[in-house]
């Protein structure tokens, strides 16, 4: 009998689209003939796979969940090949229920998630599954998982955008209909405006020395005096900041007020404290 190696069985899967465990028992069953092993997946159903595989997957939906408890989050994108499909109740229904396997494994990555179990299959299978059910190639692109004292989701244009965003919370019940409003809001903020980070603290290193190098470059050409062109820099750093940063941004819904003075009026509402802590944000085919 072949020996089946792992980069047979990724042939195989590339070519067919099946899930490893199927490519794995029909190559073993073609003795190791890849023809074969093609018509043997062919017999069991997966014919349409084989013929879909490969057709490129740009469009589709992305699914942001909590637990119960709303201290755990997963976003997944899950793409198909046109934008009807993707719309579709029935797609969706998919990746949510990708989604929910990703808050139950908390998977590192996307083939970690494949791997993972849900209702008896895994989420491979879900995925081939869903290639035959609505006839069309379809991709796990990406996922995420975050924990946190609380979370909240938001999902924007029916699964054009999906947001988590995490919060440190005191005093306040996560899964209370009240900070879950809260939460929501400022998730939908994150899908409007894309902010770059949740804080000025948590802005990347080299993204700011970028921006701060760009800014004195711009009060050189003032030719005023040094110390004012450095006071000029920074002062267009701090609106960088507030610009970019979500919880200095003004409040969509409320442009009078910053997104951290919202979270502040929500909390005084339920009694306790919340302060934004990171955000993760998904736009469909990025």
């Amino acid at each position: 009998m072949a020996d089946i190696t792992a980069a047979m069985v990724k042939e195989l899967r590339e070519m067919t689209g099946a899930g490893m465990m199927e490519c794995k028992k029909a190559l073993a069953e073609a003795d190791g003939d890849m023809e074969k092993a093609v018509d043997v997946l062919r017999t069991r159903g997966l014919a349409a796979v084989a013929k879909k595989a490969g057709r490129a997957t740009n469009e589709g939906t992305v699914m942001a969940i909590v637990d119960d408890a709303c201290t755990t989050g997963a976003v997944v994108e899950l793409n198909c090949e046109t934008d009807f499909v993707g719309m579709n109740e029935k797609f969706k229904a998919y990746a949510e229920k990708i989604a929910r396997a990703a808050l139950a494994a908390k998977p590192a990555d996307v083939e970690a998630l494949k791997a993972a179990e849900i209702d008896g299959e895994t989420v491979e299978a879900v995925v081939t599954d869903c290639i035959h059910v609505m006839g069309e190639n379809a991709q796990l692109a990406r996922v995420a998982v975050v924990e946190a004292p609380a979370v909240a989701a938001y999902i924007h244009g029916g699964g054009k955008i999906g947001v988590l965003v995490t919060f440190a919370v005191e005093g306040i019940d996560p899964a209370s209909e009240g900070f879950q409003k809260c939460g929501r809001d400022i998730a939908m903020q994150v899908a409007a405006l894309n902010p770059v980070s949740a804080t000025r603290e948590d802005v990347p290193a080299d993204v700011a020395a970028h921006e701060m190098e760009i800014y004195k470059a711009q009060a050189a050409e003032s030719g005023k005096p040094e110390a004012i062109q450095e006071k000029i820099a920074l002062g267009r750093m701090d609106k960088f900041y507030k610009e970019n940063c979500l919880a200095e941004q003004d409040f969509v819904k409320n442009p009078d007020l910053t997104v951290s003075a919202y979270a502040d009026e929500c909390a005084k509402e339920l009694g306790g404290t919340i302060a934004i802590t990171g955000f993760v944000r998904f736009a469909l085919g990025e």
